[in-house]
C-alpha cells in the first residue's frame, strides 16, 4: 500500500500555532470571516478548526494563580486593575485583577470550554514585605495524598511548571517595586467545594483545587480520559477514536464535526455501529502496533515511534496499515506526527 502524501496546503503554505506547533493551513484561516483571525490564533489564546472556526483558549489555574501572586505584590505599592503574566508557552497574556493593599483576586477565564466546572473561579492572594520571597499554600489549594503526582504526599498540588510560573511571576513585581521579598499565600476561596467536581479526589488529590499548566492555556475542549470511553460511540452519527491526549488534541482540531472519544491502548473495544461515519486517529506506535504487533519483528528497531521518525516509507508501516484497514474496513485511519501533520491518511 502506497504511502499518502502529506496536505501541500499544509506543509508548503501553512502558520504556526504558538502553542501546540500545529501547522495551520491558510486555506482554514480562509474559510473564517473573522479579519483578525490571523491576529488572534498568533496571540496563542485562539485555536482555528478545519471547519474555519475560531474558538478561545481558556487560561490555567497556574496563570491565574500567578496573576492573584504578582497582583498582590504590586498592590503592595498601589492599586492594579490590569497585569500582564508570562506563561510557560512564552506567551504573555493580561489579566484583569482586583489588588489593593497586598490583596489581590483573580479569577479563572474557561474560554470557549463549555465543561470547565473551574471556569469563574477565584483564586486569591495575599502578600507582605518579606526579607525572603517565600509562596505559602493556603485553603482551597488541594493537597496530594497518592504517590506519582506532581509532588510528594502531604504537598501542595502546585505542578512544578505552574510553581516556575508563580515564582517567575512574584519576582517580577518585587522587580516592579523595588521590594527585596515578600511572603505570598495563595488562597481558592470555594477550592474545597469545586474540587467535588472535578477529577482530583480521584486522583488523590484533597481539600481543594490543582494549580496546573505546562502551557498556561487550556484548550476549548475536555480531554480527560475517564470511565468506559466506548459507551460514547454509541448513537452519533459521525464518530472518531484516538489513542492518546496530542491525538485527541489535533483531531479536535481537524475534525471538528466528529465526535472525539480517548480510548487509549484499547483498540479492541472498537465497536462502530454500521452507519457510523467513523475515524481512527492518532499517532502511530499505538495505531500500528495494534494492528499488526509483530510489527518490529527483524526489523532492527525497538520502536514504532523510532521506526516511523527514521523511516516513514518502511514497507512494515504499509503492511500494519493494511491490516488496520482489514479489522476496520468501513473506517477511515489517520496516523499524525507529533506537529499534527498528516503521516498517513487511508479511507
Amino acid at each position: 500500500m502506497p504511502m499518502p502524501e502529506p496536505n501541500t496546503d499544509t506543509v508548503k503554505d501553512a502558520v504556526k500555532d504558538p502553542i501546540t506547533g500545529f501547522a495551520i493551513p491558510l486555506s482554514w484561516i480562509r474559510l473564517c470571516p473573522d479579519p483578525e483571525a490571523l491576529q488572534k490564533i498568533q496571540s496563542g489564546r485562539w485555536v482555528i478548526l478545519s471547519s474555519g472556526l475560531l474558538c478561545r483558549r481558556g487560561l490555567t489555574t497556574g496563570t491565574t494563580a500567578a496573576g492573584a501572586c504578582k497582583g498582590a505584590v504590586l498592590s503592595l505599592k498601589g492599586s492594579v486593575h490590569v497585569l500582564e503574566v508570562a506563561t510557560p508557552a512564552g506567551i504573555p497574556v493580561s489579566l484583569p485583577v482586583v489588588a489593593k493593599g497586598g490583596f489581590c483576586l483573580a479569577v479563572k477565564d474557561g474560554g470557549d470550554h463549555q465543561f470547565d466546572v473551574t471556569a469563574g473561579l477565584e483564586i486569591a492572594a495575599q502578600a507582605s514585605p518579606s526579607e525572603e520571597t517565600v509562596l505559602v499554600a493556603g485553603k482551597g489549594v488541594g493537597r496530594i495524598a497518592a504517590r506519582g503526582l506532581c509532588d510528594e504526599v502531604g504537598r501542595p498540588a502546585i505542578s512544578p511548571s505552574a510553581r516556575e510560573q508563580i515564582m517567575l511571576a512574584i519576582k517580577q513585581a518585587l522587580h516592579e517595586t523595588g521590594l527585596a521579598g515578600a511572603e505570598v499565600e495563595l488562597s481558592i476561596p470555594r477550592g474545597e467545594k469545586f474540587a467535588n467536581e472535578t477529577l482530583n479526589p480521584r486522583l488523590g488529590i484533597m481539600g481543594g483545587i490543582s494549580i496546573l499548566g505546562s502551557t498556561g492555556f487550556v484548550e476549548p475542549w475536555n480531554d480527560h480520559f475517564i470511565g468506559d470511553r466506548a459507551l460514547e460511540l454509541k448513537g452519533a452519527k459521525k464518530v472518531l477514536v484516538t489513542t492518546g491526549r496530542t491525538g485527541l488534541k489535533f483531531c479536535r482540531i481537524l475534525f471538528p464535526d466528529h465526535k472525539a472519544v480517548l480510548m487509549g491502548s484499547q483498540l479492541d473495544r472498537i465497536a462502530f455501529e454500521k452507519e457510523q461515519e467513523s475515524i481512527l486517529c492518532g499517532l502511530p506506535a499505538l495505531i500500528l502496533k495494534w494492528a499488526w504487533p509483530q510489527i518490529l519483528d527483524e526489523t532492527g528497531y525497538g520502536t514504532v515511534a523510532g521506526m516511523v521518525e527514521i523511516e516513514p516509507q518502511h514497507r512494515n508501516i504499509a503492511r500494519a496499515l493494511q491490516m488496520a484497514k482489514k479489522k476496520l474496513p468501513k473506517t477511515r485511519i489517520v496516523l499524525l506526527r507529533k506537529d499534527g501533520s498528516i503521516l498517513a491518511d487511508v479511507p
